[in-house]
């Protein structure tokens, strides 16, 4: 999903959208903390984030690369 198709989502389905996100980073790994603001910069592609921590990224390495 692109930030213009986020932006135009309604209240409902952007909750819903951040909670799968949060949701699927928290199960890849990532701390709650981490997790939650990840989650909230729509433009972080999950797959990558995962993916780094995956290869043995240390997860303070990662938000420097995902953001």
């Amino acid at each position: 999903m692109t930030a213009a198709q986020f932006e135009q989502l309604g209240t409902a389905e952007t909750d819903e959208v951040l909670r799968w996100r949060y949701n699927e980073l928290v199960r890849g790994g990532f701390d709650s903390n981490d997790a939650c603001v990840l989650a909230s910069h729509i433009e972080v592609d999950l797959h990558q984030a995962v993916e780094l921590l995956r290869d043995g990224c240390p997860q303070a390495t990662a938000l420097l690369i995902l953001l």
